[in-house]
This record gives structure tokens, sequence and C-alpha cells, in this order.
């Protein structure tokens, strides 16, 4: 069996060229037999011969469900098992591809004017450690419609202050506003958009909007293709710039996507212009919108309940405000670098934002005030302790505030030592030392100490050599006192008396 063009040719050298079979098979490569064969008749494929399927018997009804409803092989497999088809699905997934091939939509190559237009997207990565816990990475892309200028910024979070915040530096970054944003439907941004009606777009993303003056363009839903350059953006960043990178400290990623940016990403020649994004801002740049006199306040506004230690709960963290705020509702404005709250008008506390959980953040002002009141507590609960130590502890007092001593500090002692002498003694040892004029804390340690110690008693002489014994000198006795005195009547001899 030859193939149609080798008959094609084998007709133009005979009919043309005048040779014959023989000569034909030489230029061929072909029998002489077979030349003779395929000459003067036309070409006709050979017929294979067909082999039965078990499908066969059922291709009717495939085809009369597959016109009431878009089932799949696997639903048509249990349909067709309930008539007695013992197939497989792989016979059955081919018969359907056939039948019913699958289309590819088709989408139209966008283009846009210099500063018409920029699109806008999330992209997330893994999770990056943060302190004493773990966060997904995310990152904020905008492209430029026109020179394919690419503004990308890593975060720890997706709402609404971070949205609002990356596309205000990126306005910054690019020097100018396009006229409008292409997005998708985050609820950041649209907070609904059915089907072939007008989106309702977030009113905080609207009022941002009027502030710089774009409008804004949500995609249909479902339909990412709409915005395919941010979405080739999204994925440059992942496999040109995350993947392989370690993750260590989240404080480097930013400085180093700038340097991405500057060195790489929009200084290549790009797939689909054919030139280098930084080339064509050149031309953009002059047709964006200036920045606004003074740039938005891209903060989350919410209310905020101050608990009894005087703080408010935020993400998991506590932060601290002045103690006097206890127990009230404030304003708490939260950006994605720092949190600010008010009392109406009033800024009464601003703390860095911490990504960590189960921080305790305390400003040493906002405490003062209880400490204040705690520490005239400790020192009204130690005076009446001291004045009940003894009726005499009033006048040592006043003795010791009139000499200007830190009366605190000496009471304190005073009554340390009370708790370890005991109250008795310390109130002996008060009152002697009033009568000493001694005035002072030290005073009273060095009096109970004296009391509190003890004498050795005195131990016998001993004499070690016998020459020491030799040379002890003794007094001579006093033996005076064993002579009668004169008058005395308890020394005078007894009288004896006559009988007679």
């Amino acid at each position: 069996m030859i193939d149609y063009p080798t008959w094609l040719r084998m007709q133009e050298l005979h009919e043309r060229d005048k040779l014959h079979a023989v000569q034909i098979a030489r230029e061929l490569g072909l029998a002489p037999r077979t030349v003779r064969t395929w000459l003067g008749q036309p070409y006709r494929m050979r017929k294979q011969a067909r082999r039965a399927s078990q499908l066969d018997p059922f291709k009717g009804k495939i085809m009369g469900w597959l016109k009431q409803h878009p089932y799949t092989a696997v639903q048509l497999l249990d349909l067709l098992r309930e008539e007695g088809f013992h197939g497989g699905i792989s016979v059955l997934r081919d018969y359907v591809q056939q039948v019913r091939p699958s289309s590819k939509e088709a989408y139209l190559t966008l283009s846009f004017a210099p500063g018409e237009c920029a699109q806008v997207d999330w992209g997330m990565w893994d999770m990056i450690p943060v302190g004493n816990t773990r966060r997904r990475l995310s990152f904020f892309v905008m492209v430029l419609g026109y020179s394919r200028m690419a503004y990308v910024e890593f975060t720890l979070g997706q709402s609404q202050e971070h949205f609002l915040a990356c596309h205000r530096h990126a306005f910054e970054f690019f020097g100018g506003i396009p006229e409008k944003i292409m997005c998708d439907n985050c609820k950041t941004a649209v907070l609904s958009h059915p089907r072939g009606l007008v989106p309702v777009f977030n009113p905080h993303y609207a009022d941002f909007a009027a502030h710089y003056g774009f409008a804004i363009k949500a995609c249909n839903v479902r339909k990412g293709n709409e915005k395919g350059m941010v979405e080739n953006a999204v994925g440059y960043v992942k496999h040109n710039f995350l993947a392989g990178r370690p993750l260590a400290v989240f404080d480097s990623l930013n400085p180093a996507i700038r340097l991405w940016l500057e060195n790489t990403a929009n200084v290549r020649l790009h797939a689909r212009t054919r030139q280098r994004p930084v080339d064509l801002f050149v031309a953009e740049k002059a047709a964006l919108r200036p920045l606004p006199a003074h740039p938005y306040d891209c903060a989350l506004v919410q209310s905020a309940l101050v608990n009894s230690q005087f703080r408010v709960r935020v993400e998991g963290n506590r932060y601290s405000v002045p103690a006097r705020h206890a127990g009230r509702k404030l304003l708490l404005k939260l950006y994605p670098e720092r949190l600010c709250l008010y009392d109406g008008q009033a800024l009464v506390a601003e703390h860095l934002r911490s990504y960590e959980r189960g921080g305790d953040f305390e400003l040493p002002e906002h405490a003062q005030p209880v400490l204040e009141r705690k520490r005239k507590a400790n020192e009204h609960q130690l005076f009446k302790r001291f004045l009940a130590l003894s009726p005499r502890a009033p006048e040592y007092y006043r003795q010791l505030a009139e000499r200007k001593l830190s009366w605190r500090s000496h009471l304190r002692k005073i009554m340390a030592l009370a708790d370890a002498y005991g109250a008795d003694k310390v109130a002996r040892a008060l009152d002697d030392a009033l009568a000493f004029g001694a005035f002072s804390s030290d005073y009273i340690a060095n009096i109970l100490e004296q009391r509190e110690r003890r004498l050795p008693d005195p131990g016998p002489l001993t004499l070690i050599r016998q020459q020491d014994q030799l040379e002890i000198e003794l007094p001579d006795p006093d033996l005076s006192i064993y002579e009668p005195t004169t008058g005395d009547p308890a020394h005078e001899p007894p009288q004896h008396h006559d009988p007679a």
C-alpha cells in the first residue's frame, strides 16, 4: 500500500516525463509490479477491518443522553451499567471525546493606549516565620497596560488597609495614576457582581478611586483572562523571583523586590511587546494623571473596647491605652505598619502593628497613673502598720519627718524588722531610740541586734605546763574578816549567869 503523495509522483513521472514502469520503480524505490498495478487507476485507500466494540449497541442512547444534558463519562458509565453495559470507562471516554470534542474559548488580545489602564491582582506564596508564629506571604502586583511596567509589594495580609496602601504605593512608584484600574471580584474591591448586572463596589475602594480620580473596571465573574497581563506578572514573580529563594525574614523582601524590578523585570525584553517596559514607560508616564496634593488615608476604621487592664485586642495581640480609658470604646485606625486609637478627635495611643500572636505591648506612660495610685495605697498601708506598733510610733515618725529623712525607706525597713524580730521587740526598741534621740531604721536594727546577741559563758582557766602552775602568785588571805568587831552585839561572847 502506497500513500497518496507517492501515487501523485508516480503519475507525474509517467505522464509528464514519459517513464515506463521499471524506470519509475527505480526512481521511487518501488517494485516494478507495484508501479504497474497503480499506473492508470485512481488512488484508493486500503480498507481496514473494523473491530466490533461493546459500546456499539449503546451509542444511540449515549447520543440521546448527551443531547439532554452534558453528562460526564463517569455519569454516562453509571447509566450504561443500568442498561447492561459491561465495558470499561476508557472506550467510553474515547467515544464521548469524538462526538463531543472539547472546545477552547477564543480570547481577544487586549491593547491599551498610554495611561489608559492598569491591572491589579494578589499573589500568594508559602508560609513565612514572623516572630513566634507563621503567616501566609502575599504580594500585590500592578501592571500598566501599555508599557507593561510592573510594581510589586509583599504583605502579610490582603485586607482592606493592605489593598489600598499597595495602590497608593504603586501610584507613587509610577509617579502618576492611570484612567482606569481592572481588578477581580475580591471583597476589598467588589461587594457583589451578579452575572450580567452592574457590580456593587466596596464603598471604601470607591472613595479611594474618587480621591485619586480613576475608574474601577471589575472583570466578569470567573473571567481571569480579562486581566491576563497581571495574571502573567503574578506567575512571573513566582517563578523568577520567589522560586528557590529562602524566606527567612519578611523585612528583606520588599527591598529585594525593588532591586529585582529595577534590574530584571522592568528592563527585560517583554515577550508580547518585544520592547523593554522601562522604555515604553517614558511615553506612558507623560499620559498618567498627576498625584493629588494629599495622599489618601488608607486605614481600616473600626471601634475597639478597652478592657480593665487598659488594653485593646487586635489580631490576637494586646495594645495599651492610657489607664483613664479603661472600660470605654475608642476609635481604632488600623494601618499595615501601625495602629492608632482615638477618643473622639484626640489621638490617645499609637503602636507599631505586630503580626505575631499573643503579644502584649504597653507604653510606660499609659500605666504611670495606675502605678502611682498603687504606690500611694502601699504607702498608706505601710503607715497604718507602723502606727500600730507602739503608742510612741507617731512621735518617732514626726522626728523622722522633721529631720527630712526618707521616712518611706525608714518605715519600710522598720516594718521588715518587725516581721523578723516581732512587733513587741520593735516597739520596745522604738521607746529606747526615742530616749536616746536616735532616729533612723539603722539605730532600731542596732538595738535589736544588741539585745539578741548573747555573750559566751566564761570557761575554766586551763594551764598546760607545770611550770606555769609554780609561777602563779596568790595574794595573802585577809584574815581580818574573822576577827570580832567591838560593839557589835552579834560578835560579843556569850555571858554566863549565876544560878544563885
